[in-house]
Protein backbone atom coordinates (compact mmCIF):
# COMPACT_ATOMS: atom_id res chain seq x y z
CA UNK A 1 0.00 0.00 0.00
CA UNK A 2 1.17 3.30 -0.82
CA UNK A 3 0.41 6.38 0.75
CA UNK A 4 1.24 9.66 -1.70
CA UNK A 5 0.95 13.11 -0.63
CA UNK A 6 -0.13 14.89 -4.35
CA UNK A 7 0.72 18.44 -4.60
CA UNK A 8 -0.75 21.12 -7.50
CA UNK A 9 0.26 25.01 -7.61
CA UNK A 10 1.12 25.25 -11.13
CA UNK A 11 -1.87 27.63 -11.89
CA UNK A 12 -3.88 29.34 -9.40
CA UNK A 13 -5.55 26.57 -8.00
CA UNK A 14 -3.96 25.31 -5.20
CA UNK A 15 -4.60 21.74 -4.77
CA UNK A 16 -3.62 18.72 -2.47
CA UNK A 17 -4.56 15.31 -2.32
CA UNK A 18 -3.68 12.38 -0.26
CA UNK A 19 -4.53 8.95 -1.95
CA UNK A 20 -3.83 5.45 -0.55
CA UNK A 21 -2.76 3.47 -3.83
CA UNK A 22 -4.95 5.31 -6.36
CA UNK A 23 -8.01 6.23 -4.61
CA UNK A 24 -8.51 10.13 -3.12
CA UNK A 25 -8.66 9.57 0.43
CA UNK A 26 -8.58 13.30 1.51
CA UNK A 27 -8.57 16.57 -0.66
CA UNK A 28 -8.48 20.52 -0.28
CA UNK A 29 -8.06 23.21 -2.70
CA UNK A 30 -9.04 26.73 -3.83
CA UNK A 31 -9.00 28.73 -7.01
CA UNK A 32 -8.97 32.21 -6.14
CA UNK A 33 -8.64 34.95 -8.51
CA UNK A 34 -5.34 35.78 -6.42
CA UNK A 35 -2.85 33.41 -5.96
CA UNK A 36 -3.37 31.40 -2.12
CA UNK A 37 -0.35 29.13 -2.67
CA UNK A 38 1.85 30.24 0.25
CA UNK A 39 -0.96 31.08 2.47
CA UNK A 40 -2.96 28.00 2.11
CA UNK A 41 -0.51 25.42 0.65
CA UNK A 42 0.61 23.77 4.50
CA UNK A 43 -2.63 23.90 5.65
CA UNK A 44 -3.78 22.04 2.95
CA UNK A 45 -1.41 19.42 3.98
CA UNK A 46 -1.86 19.26 7.47
CA UNK A 47 -5.95 19.26 6.83
CA UNK A 48 -5.80 16.05 4.54
CA UNK A 49 -3.31 14.33 6.93
CA UNK A 50 -5.85 15.32 9.63
CA UNK A 51 -8.75 13.81 7.92
CA UNK A 52 -7.73 11.06 6.64
CA UNK A 53 -5.61 9.87 10.23
CA UNK A 54 -2.41 9.78 8.89
CA UNK A 55 0.98 11.27 9.76
CA UNK A 56 3.40 13.01 7.76
CA UNK A 57 6.05 10.08 8.58
CA UNK A 58 3.35 7.44 7.11
CA UNK A 59 3.58 9.18 3.72
CA UNK A 60 5.88 6.70 1.00
CA UNK A 61 6.07 8.95 -1.62
CA UNK A 62 5.62 13.01 -2.60
CA UNK A 63 3.82 13.83 -5.90
CA UNK A 64 4.53 17.21 -7.98
CA UNK A 65 3.23 18.83 -10.48
CA UNK A 66 6.08 20.31 -12.76
CA UNK A 67 4.39 22.36 -14.75
CA UNK A 68 4.29 24.37 -17.22
CA UNK A 69 2.50 27.06 -15.51
CA UNK A 70 3.04 30.07 -12.85
CA UNK A 71 6.63 30.35 -11.72
CA UNK A 72 5.89 31.23 -8.70
CA UNK A 73 2.99 28.99 -7.85
CA UNK A 74 5.71 26.39 -9.23
CA UNK A 75 8.62 27.44 -7.14
CA UNK A 76 6.52 27.24 -4.10
CA UNK A 77 4.84 23.63 -4.17
CA UNK A 78 8.27 22.02 -5.52
CA UNK A 79 10.04 23.94 -2.74
CA UNK A 80 7.71 22.28 -0.14
CA UNK A 81 7.65 18.96 -1.67
CA UNK A 82 11.48 18.77 -1.71
CA UNK A 83 11.54 20.00 1.83
CA UNK A 84 9.20 17.20 2.74
CA UNK A 85 10.81 14.46 0.99
CA UNK A 86 14.20 15.68 2.18
CA UNK A 87 13.65 15.15 5.50
CA UNK A 88 11.73 12.11 5.45
CA UNK A 89 14.07 10.31 3.54
CA UNK A 90 11.00 9.33 0.75
CA UNK A 91 11.00 9.61 -2.82
CA UNK A 92 9.72 12.72 -5.20
CA UNK A 93 7.38 11.88 -8.42
CA UNK A 94 7.11 14.45 -10.89
CA UNK A 95 3.94 14.61 -13.18
CA UNK A 96 2.86 16.46 -15.86
CA UNK A 97 0.83 19.29 -15.57
CA UNK A 98 -0.78 19.52 -18.93
CA UNK A 99 -1.71 16.00 -18.22
CA UNK A 100 -3.23 16.50 -15.05
CA UNK A 101 -5.23 18.78 -16.61
CA UNK A 102 -6.26 16.77 -19.16
CA UNK A 103 -7.87 14.27 -17.26
CA UNK A 104 -10.73 16.59 -16.20
CA UNK A 105 -12.51 15.35 -18.60
CA UNK A 106 -13.16 11.63 -20.52
CA UNK A 107 -13.23 11.68 -24.51
CA UNK A 108 -13.73 9.09 -27.49
CA UNK A 109 -11.55 6.70 -28.98
CA UNK A 110 -10.38 8.71 -32.19
CA UNK A 111 -10.82 11.97 -30.67
CA UNK A 112 -7.78 13.98 -28.86
CA UNK A 113 -7.30 16.11 -25.80
CA UNK A 114 -5.88 19.61 -26.12
CA UNK A 115 -5.44 20.90 -22.20
CA UNK A 116 -4.62 24.93 -22.63
CA UNK A 117 -3.16 27.01 -19.42
CA UNK A 118 -2.98 30.74 -20.33
CA UNK A 119 0.20 32.21 -20.94
CA UNK A 120 1.23 35.59 -21.55
CA UNK A 121 -0.84 37.90 -24.48
CA UNK A 122 -1.97 35.59 -27.56
CA UNK A 123 -0.09 31.93 -25.84
CA UNK A 124 -0.76 29.31 -23.87
CA UNK A 125 0.33 26.45 -22.83
CA UNK A 126 -0.83 23.09 -24.38
CA UNK A 127 0.14 19.28 -25.42
CA UNK A 128 -2.04 17.24 -27.40
CA UNK A 129 -3.09 13.43 -25.96
CA UNK A 130 -5.18 10.88 -27.62
CA UNK A 131 -8.18 9.58 -25.70
CA UNK A 132 -6.26 7.07 -23.64
CA UNK A 133 -4.07 10.53 -22.01
CA UNK A 134 -0.86 9.24 -24.30
CA UNK A 135 1.26 12.72 -24.92
CA UNK A 136 1.63 12.38 -28.99
CA UNK A 137 3.25 16.42 -29.24
CA UNK A 138 5.45 17.72 -26.68
CA UNK A 139 4.54 20.42 -24.49
CA UNK A 140 4.75 23.96 -26.18
CA UNK A 141 3.60 27.57 -25.90
CA UNK A 142 1.63 28.33 -28.35
CA UNK A 143 0.65 31.86 -30.31
CA UNK A 144 -2.93 31.11 -31.21
CA UNK A 145 -3.80 31.22 -34.97
CA UNK A 146 -5.85 29.87 -37.60
CA UNK A 147 -3.46 27.42 -38.57
CA UNK A 148 -3.18 25.74 -35.21
CA UNK A 149 -3.95 21.62 -35.13
CA UNK A 150 -4.66 21.53 -39.06
CA UNK A 151 -2.94 18.00 -38.93
CA UNK A 152 -5.45 16.35 -36.72
CA UNK A 153 -8.91 14.96 -38.19
CA UNK A 154 -11.00 14.36 -35.28
CA UNK A 155 -12.49 15.84 -32.84
CA UNK A 156 -10.45 18.21 -30.55
CA UNK A 157 -11.40 19.54 -26.85
CA UNK A 158 -10.42 22.27 -25.26
CA UNK A 159 -10.28 22.56 -21.53
CA UNK A 160 -8.40 25.25 -19.07
CA UNK A 161 -8.12 28.56 -18.40
CA UNK A 162 -5.85 28.95 -21.80
CA UNK A 163 -8.91 27.43 -23.89
CA UNK A 164 -10.53 31.09 -24.44
CA UNK A 165 -8.11 32.61 -25.96
CA UNK A 166 -9.26 30.09 -28.61
CA UNK A 167 -12.60 30.72 -29.27
CA UNK A 168 -12.54 33.16 -31.90
CA UNK A 169 -9.58 31.92 -34.00
CA UNK A 170 -10.81 28.46 -33.87
CA UNK A 171 -14.19 28.35 -34.91
CA UNK A 172 -14.22 24.66 -37.23
CA UNK A 173 -16.77 22.22 -35.95
CA UNK A 174 -14.11 20.13 -34.87
CA UNK A 175 -13.22 22.10 -31.71
CA UNK A 176 -15.00 21.70 -28.59
CA UNK A 177 -14.84 23.35 -26.09
CA UNK A 178 -14.95 22.91 -22.39
CA UNK A 179 -15.48 24.29 -19.30
CA UNK A 180 -12.66 27.53 -18.79
CA UNK A 181 -12.96 27.38 -15.15
CA UNK A 182 -11.14 23.86 -15.13
CA UNK A 183 -7.69 24.03 -13.49
CA UNK A 184 -5.11 21.01 -13.18
CA UNK A 185 -5.95 19.46 -9.58
CA UNK A 186 -4.10 17.11 -7.43
CA UNK A 187 -6.90 14.59 -7.48
CA UNK A 188 -5.97 14.42 -11.03
CA UNK A 189 -2.69 13.61 -10.37
CA UNK A 190 -3.23 10.23 -8.29
CA UNK A 191 -3.44 7.51 -10.59
CA UNK A 192 -0.60 9.17 -12.39
CA UNK A 193 2.08 9.27 -9.19
CA UNK A 194 0.74 5.59 -8.05
CA UNK A 195 1.66 3.87 -11.45
CA UNK A 196 4.95 6.27 -11.39
CA UNK A 197 5.62 4.87 -7.98
CA UNK A 198 5.22 0.97 -8.62
CA UNK A 199 7.79 1.18 -11.45
CA UNK A 200 10.14 3.90 -9.24
CA UNK A 201 9.55 6.75 -11.88
CA UNK A 202 11.12 8.99 -9.64
CA UNK A 203 13.21 12.00 -10.17
CA UNK A 204 16.24 13.93 -8.14
CA UNK A 205 15.24 15.46 -4.73
CA UNK A 206 18.45 17.75 -4.72
CA UNK A 207 18.69 18.76 -8.51
CA UNK A 208 14.80 18.61 -9.86
CA UNK A 209 13.63 21.63 -10.94
CA UNK A 210 10.08 22.79 -12.55
CA UNK A 211 9.25 22.80 -15.96
CA UNK A 212 8.85 26.62 -16.25
CA UNK A 213 9.03 26.56 -20.30
CA UNK A 214 9.77 30.61 -20.36
CA UNK A 215 11.83 32.26 -18.42
CA UNK A 216 10.42 34.53 -15.52
CA UNK A 217 9.70 37.95 -16.13
CA UNK A 218 8.78 40.53 -13.15
CA UNK A 219 6.29 43.39 -14.27
CA UNK A 220 5.96 46.93 -12.89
Amino acid sequence: MALILNIETATRNCSVALSLNEEVIAAREIAAQGYLHAEKLHVFIEECMAEANKEIKDLNAIAISMGPGSYTGLRIGVSAAKGLCYALGIPLIAVDTLEVLARNIEVGEGEYLLPMIDARRMEAYTAIFDSNYNKLRETKAEIITEELFTELGGKIHLLGDGAAKCKEVLTDDKFVYHDEALFPSAKQMCSIAYNKYKISDTVDVAYFEPFYLKDFIVNK
